[in-house]
């Protein structure tokens, strides 16, 4: 570094005799070269140290005084809280508080050199490396992108500001690193699921950490299971903020799902995942149709069963019906039989008839619809061997001595008034 040299009046070393007289021209001894070329050499060094001189040396009184009313008047950085890995985007604005009082003009304060970070927050884009000026109650910004592979804690790196007419500006700040993640846990969903059976699911997506993450989407993924959305795009999650979710699930097969959440902090992206096993089991609070009060009777090979069907479990059972399963073979007027709707401790009568040759029992089913449409059934096996059996002749015998029984006292009835009203007349 060179210093500041000075220029005076006074004559030069070559102007003087050896008694330090001036010297006329002409007279004296004469120069030797070999001083010559030494008063040469001096005078390019002089050269060179201007051309060289240091940013101190614009400095003045004024100028340290203007450079005293800059200061860094806001300061952000995105993300707000880092994971370990992140890069983070830190934006500085710097404002020169010098105003134009009266006539006299405040000069702007030039900025040579800018930069950010340290050994923990590394500075991963360019400096600023260019002279600006920032004019009177001007603001510059200057926007740095840094990145951290550190632990859990708060840092200190430093924004510097090198001036050319003053010393550099320092701004130390902090820069805070969490590796806390997103929160998800189940809050909702039946103990056991069905085969074919549509369930929701609700599940509560958390943040804990100490700055807002975005773009977060939840996805649920898995085979032999229908998912409806299988993806939901939720936005920003604020700190300290939860939401709940809720899909619904058709399985087809015992399996496991996995939901995963996707977020941002900031520009950098991250994930959590959790498993949903999907086993199948009875509802307990599905609709239970129970047959019971049951009487066969047997009619020339056609069996006729009645009974009831009431509902012992908590949820509606709709278009209730109930029907013989094989070896046993429908038949008229009671194929299938319908109930309709049935609540919660309510029931129905039904009667089914069918034929079934030769055997001792026969499955009795009876269906229903829950209230996504998805048909269930439960069955019953009714013994064939205690059936009460029926002469259809018999009946038909009886029923043809009644009606010419009745004629006869229809007959009996009419001559009886005839006879009446004759007597009446003759009277």
């Amino acid at each position: 570094m060179f210093g500041i040299t000075q220029l005076r009046k006074d004559p030069g070393i070559r102007d003087l005799t050896t008694h330090n007289r001036l010297s006329h021209l002409g007279s004296g001894k004469q120069i030797s070269p070999r001083r010559s070329a030494f008063g040469a050499f001096l005078l390019l060094i002089v050269a060179i140290g201007f051309l060289v001189l240091p940013a101190g040396a614009y400095t003045t009184p004024d100028s340290l005084v203007a450079a005293g009313k800059v200061y860094v008047s806001s300061y952000t950085i995105d993300p707000a809280v880092l994971f370990s890995g992140d890069t983070a985007t830190a934006t500085f604005s710097v404002t020169n508080g010098n105003s134009n009082s009266g006539n006299t003009t405040t000069q702007g304060i030039v900025v040579n050199h800018a930069t950010f970070g340290d050994n923990n927050i590394r500075l991963v884009s360019g400096t600023y490396d260019t002279s600006s000026n920032v004019g009177p109650l001007q603001i510059r910004t200057y926007v740095f992108s840094v990145a951290t592979d550190e632990s859990d804690g708060t840092y200190y790196p430093t924004f510097s500001l090198d001036l050319r007419d003053a010393d550099s500006l320092f701004y130390r700040t902090p820069v805070k690193v969490d590796n806390t993640p997103l929160m998800m846990s189940v809050i909702s969903k039946p103990d056991t699921f069905t085969q074919g059976k549509k369930e929701s699911v609700t599940v509560q997506i958390a943040n804990p950490r100490q700055n807002d993450v975005k773009n977060v989407i939840l996805e649920v993924t898995g085979n032999g299971t229908t998912i409806t959305p299988s993806t939901q795009y939720l936005g920003a999650l604020s700190a300290n903020s939860a939401t709940n979710v809720t899909f619904s699930v058709t399985p087809d097969t015992e399996s496991v799902p996995t939901m995963t959440v996707k977020y941002d902090n900031g520009d950098n992206h991250h994930s959590i995942t959790q498993s949903l096993p999907i086993t199948f089991g009875t509802d307990k609070k599905q609709a239970a149709p129970e047959i019971s009060n049951i009487v066969v009777k047997l009619n020339d090979g056609v069996y006729h069963v009645t009974g009831d069907v009431t509902n012992a479990g908590l949820t509606t059972a709709n278009g209730v019906t109930v029907n013989a399963l094989s070896p046993a073979v429908p038949q008229d007027p009671y194929k299938t039989y319908v109930i309709g709707a049935l609540k919660p401790d309510d029931f129905g009568s039904f009667e089914v008839t069918f034929a079934a040759s030769g055997e001792t029992s026969i499955p009795l089913q009876a269906s229903y619809k829950d209230s996504d449409g998805n048909l269930l059934s439960s069955g019953q096996m009714v013994s064939l061997s205690q059936a009460t059996e029926t002469d259809s002749k018999n009946q038909q015998g009886g029923t043809s001595f009644v009606i010419p029984g009745i004629i006869i006292l229809i007959v009996l009835g009419a001559g009886g008034w005839y006879v009446y009203t004759k007597k009446i007349r003759k009277q």
